[in-house]
């Protein structure tokens, strides 16, 4: 058994590890640059994208918190828990770059039961070559290899581990890892990672998958960091079909001309 000691000084900044083949000092300004953004500018979160995620509420959180998601709430305040935005930014980097790792993307699957993330989960697919399923997940797409839906992805990518259980459950089945977007009471059994944001919000949703798919585009290559992405995050929102779109125009009633013959009597 490894054991591992760890001492503090707090007037000089350095923290000691003491390990059975050695002991390491690091300073606590290295200890807070290891995350997803490596301390580099270029992964930095932008005062943008804070101003777009604070817009659409990706930080409002619900009122109970799963002792798993604990660690990304930042404060609560009127029964409402407030996540971290910070960490919501480096959870997505990391999602990024293992979406940006898979050779081909068609092995990618992304998944969306619910309505108000479907619209997103269809675009994400378009603008990364992913696979899309929306709507309702036929049980045994990942098990059963009778059916015609089959399917043996490489990475799994949910919007609602409650709504996607299904899915989640069938990728724990083939050693499939999965990334999903969690909210502070959302299960995150079979989940390996976690991306805190509000799930519940229209806007949230498709702000989220926009952040990722532009993301993975700068990873790729695909687009480059010092353009401004062409694709508005409008697109990813759920847009309900009002009832002015469903009902058809009304035909004018277009009165018969009046023809006479000269029939015999």
């Amino acid at each position: 058994r490894v054991r591992e000691a760890v001492v503090s000084t707090q007037s000089t900044g350095i923290i000691e590890f003491y390990l059975p083949f050695g002991c390491y000092r690091l300073s606590r300004y290295f200890l807070k640059q290891l995350n997803m953004s490596g301390g580099l500018k270029v992964l930095a979160l932008q005062k943008e994208d804070v101003t777009k995620m604070l817009a659409a509420g990706t930080h409002l959180g619900a009122g109970n918190v799963n002792f798993q998601m604990l660690s990304y709430v930042f404060k609560k305040r009127n029964d409402v828990c407030v996540i971290d935005v910070k960490k919501t930014w480096e959870k997505l980097l990391l999602a990024a770059r293992v979406i940006a790792s898979i050779e081909n993307p068609a092995d990618v699957c992304v998944i969306s039961s619910r309505n108000y993330g479907q619209r997103a989960v269809l675009k994400f697919a378009l603008h990364t070559g992913a696979n899309a399923i929306a709507g309702r997940f036929t049980p045994g797409t990942f098990t059963n290899q009778i059916q015609a839906a089959f399917k043996e992805p490489r990475l799994l990518v949910v919007t609602d581990p409650s709504a996607d259980h299904q899915a989640i459950m069938e990728s724990s089945y083939v050693n499939i890892p999965v990334i999903a977007f969690c909210n502070t009471d959302s299960p995150t059994k079979y989940v390996d990672i976690a991306i805190p944001c509000n799930i519940k919000s229209i806007h949230s949703v498709g702000l989220m998958w926009w952040l990722l798919a532009r993301e993975v585009r700068r990873m790729r290559g695909d687009t480059p960091r010092t353009l401004e992405w062409d694709v508005m995050p409008d697109l990813y929102f759920f847009r309900e079909e009002t009832k002015e779109e469903e009902e058809t125009p009304d035909v004018p009633d277009v009165q018969p001309t009046q023809e006479t013959y000269n029939a015999a009597p």
